[in-house]
């Protein structure tokens, strides 16, 4: 698409060509083994859920009378290594790289804290951790989203993985290095008209009313006949022209697809750096000119790869445009990634579980036998019964048999012994399942009471390396989170916003407001985010009720061997219902309580009163000194005579006097200026850093990063 102009629209045989294409696509991906993920995907989290018996097998266990156990030992070990996750939360942190400045990295790191928060990105980490430890794999989806800004926010949500098709030629776990990502959903008429036009549903109802020409994974129609309104079932409409009056269309699998493509792009190039930034796409001519020549830049013309985003329902094209993003809105989470292969911990544990309950049944089964092993009975022995009832009685406790005289009287069959070693059996099959997922007793909280503190101690850490592998990967996901975050703050947080961040230094942790992008009277722009380049740091920290019970426990350590730390201090990491309150009650006792308003004003005007005083007496001081000085040469013979002391030494006293109250009354000047900074709310080292900030900015515009 050339600068400043629209794309040429698709004719509607261009549109059947494009969407054809879009669906073969998907088709590869489907049968390069999306099929087969689907399946040991609904496998593992039937596992994790507890179904673990096949319904046929259930059913012919049901017919012999035999038990099916489930011994679901599966979902114990993937909740510690969740609850490890969940001892991990993400902390990011921004450094700056070329031309950033610290100050806008402290101020990313506050605004990424604030969208994790908006996004409630603890919760969605967690079930994304899941779905990549039982499903293999895990998705976020990162965007900006208009719904509650009308300049847009950063939006983080969770996708279902069995909607996302991996390219099948994937080799690195970097989305960026893929050539294409899928994802496929089903879509009533209505839900597409909601989202894609009444135009396009109108187009779309008229397309697929005479069949889908693309199969049966395309369109999903259901029965509307009489008594059955409920049964639903597919049709493959590929050959077929005149499909029955008493069907209805039920939903189109739409299939959105994010791919590269070459495009040509134009730069803004600093010939001193060698910086380059991408001219926005809706620039004209003229424009991007006047832009180069008052800053001084270079345009230069490259191809560079470009998401193209393309979305479709069966022949029917929904969107086809240039993504407005850099790079695709998918970001994965992989337990294990092996050679484009990824694959989770559930997996790997199906085998010693099924052998686990199928062991643990036999043995239920064998004891159940033991117990009631059948009877040996002539035929007519028996009296008041027949043999019937012996079956149905014959494990009565109590029971009471009479047989007639003469007979054999009624025996018991010699029950089955116990294969020796079948208890073993199925001991080993749970402890295959503890080394295949390294979860030890000691992780689970069952280690034996004999077993020492220091040990269990030791196995837990032994036992945290042993699941390193999906933590490190969610560290690297972690990090492309964290700068497609940066991305898209950097190229659409442009304009002045107010932003909400928590007060740490505030023991009600209350929130206060922070301008970004804001633009002075003289044209300068303080905390400008689009500018400069910065690092992604991921770090760890515990949640906050365990981070507070840490801190709590060494502030209380630290005073005990005599570190001063304040009161306050050590009630804001208690657990107490109101500590904040408590803890602002005591600073007000021990006077550490930063004023209030009205307290800052009176500070204000006793300081002010304080300094017209000491002006007052500086001035009489002078005057002394200048009286004093016009007399010394009167009097000096007259002094000498009489042996009085030197004047010139009462001229210097005085004068050493002057000095002294010189630099009180500069003191006083200089506390004055200080409690009305703190009155205004601004200190003296933010307000120097801020205009230090607008000195090294440019005036007028600049290019987005």
């Amino acid at each position: 698409m050339a600068y400043g102009k629209e794309e040429k629209k698709l004719s509607q045989a261009e549109q059947h060509e494009l969407a054809k294409r879009q669906w073969g696509c998907y088709v590869r991906a489907r049968d390069n083994g999306h099929l087969d993920y689907i399946e040991i995907a609904k496998q593992c989290d039937a596992f994790y859920r507890g179904k673990q018996w096949d319904p046929a097998d259930l059913s012919d266990l049901d017919d012999q009378g035999r038990p099916a156990l489930t011994i679901n030992t599966i979902l114990p070990t993937i909740n510690a290594v969740l609850g490890e996750q969940t001892t991990r939360r993400m902390d990011v942190n921004f450094k700056p790289r070329g031309r950033g400045q610290q100050e806008i990295a402290n101020v990313l790191t506050k605004l990424f804290i604030q969208i994790a928060d908006n996004n409630k990105m603890d919760w969605i980490e967690s079930q994304v951790f899941a779905d990549g430890l039982i499903q293999d794999r895990g998705w976020f989806d990162v965007r900006i989203d208009f719904d509650d800004h009308i300049n847009g926010e950063v939006r983080v949500v969770p996708k279902d993985p069995m909607d996302i098709l991996i390219d099948p030629d994937a080799k690195e776990y970097d989305p960026r290095t893929w050539n294409e990502i899928f994802e496929t959903r089903w879509m009533s008429l209505d839900e597409i008209e909601e989202q894609y036009g009444q135009a396009k549903a109108d187009k779309l109802r008229i397309t697929v009313e005479e069949g889908s020409a693309l199969g049966v994974d395309s369109v999903e129609y259901e029965e509307t006949r009489y008594g059955d309104t409920s049964a639903s079932v597919e049709y493959n409409q590929g050959n077929t022209t005149n499909p029955e009056e008493n069907r209805k269309l039920r939903s189109v699998r739409i299939v959105e697809r994010q791919y590269y493509r070459l495009k040509e792009c134009m730069f803004y190039v600093d010939s001193v750096t060698g910086d380059m930034r991408e001219v926005p796409l809706n620039w004209s001519k003229r424009k991007r000119e006047s832009f180069a020549d008052e800053f001084g830049l270079e345009i230069l013309t490259k191809k560079i790869r470009k998401v193209r985003w393309t979305t479709t329902a069966d022949l029917t094209v929904l969107h086809d445009e240039w993504s407005p993003y850099d790079s695709f809105t998918l970001i994965p989470y992989f337990p294990y990634w092996r050679r484009g292969r990824p694959f989770g911990m559930v997996r790997n544990l199906i085998s010693p579980q099924e052998q686990l309950n199928k062991i643990s049944s036999q043995e239920l089964h064998i004891v159940n036998t033991t117990a009631n092993s059948g009877w040996i009975v002539e035929t007519g022995s028996l009296n008041g019964m027949n043999a019937d009832d012996l079956e149905e009685h014959g494990a009565e406790t109590g029971l009471v048999l009479e047989f007639n005289r003469g007979s054999n009287p009624p025996a018991k069959i010699p029950p089955n012994q116990i294969p020796a070693g079948l208890d073993r059996i199925s001991q080993k099959a749970a402890l295959n399942i503890k080394q295949i997922s390294g979860i030890s007793d000691a992780m689970l909280g069952t280690d034996s009471p004999e077993v020492s503190g220091v040990a269990i101690q030791a196995k837990q850490n032994r036992g945290a390396m042993m699941i390193q592998v999906p933590l490190d990967n969610l560290t690297k996901t972690r990090q492309y989170l964290a700068e497609k975050v940066l991305s898209l703050v950097q190229a659409y947080y442009t304009e002045e916003r107010l932003i909400q961040i928590t007060d740490e230094t505030d023991p009600l942790k209350e929130r206060v407001p922070m301008r970004v992008n804001e633009i002075t009277p003289e044209g300068l722009i303080i905390n400008d985010l689009t500018l400069g380049e910065y690092d992604v740091i991921i770090g760890t920290s515990p949640s906050r009720d365990t981070f507070e019970e840490i801190q709590f426990a060494e502030a209380i350590a630290l005073r005990q061997i005599g570190v001063p730390i304040p009161d306050d201090m050590i009630l804001e990491y208690s657990h107490l219902q109101r500590k904040g309150e408590i803890a602002q009650r005591i600073r007000a006792m021990q006077g550490t309580e930063p004023p209030t308003e009205e307290q800052a004003q009176i500070m204000q005007f006793q300081a002010e009163a304080q300094i017209k005083k000491t002006q007052l007496e500086l001035a009489q001081m002078e005057a002394e000194v200048q009286r004093l000085q016009s007399e010394s040469q009167l009097n000096m013979a007259k002094a000498q005579e009489t042996a009085e002391v030197d004047p010139q030494l009462k001229i210097a006293d005085m004068q050493s006097k002057v000095e002294i109250k010189r630099e009180e009354l500069a003191l006083r000047e200089r506390l004055s200026q200080m409690t009305n900074q703190v009155r205004t709310g601004q200190s003296e080292t933010q307000a120097a850093s801020k205009i230090a900030v607008a000195a090294m900015k440019p005036t007028g515009g600049g290019t987005s990063g």
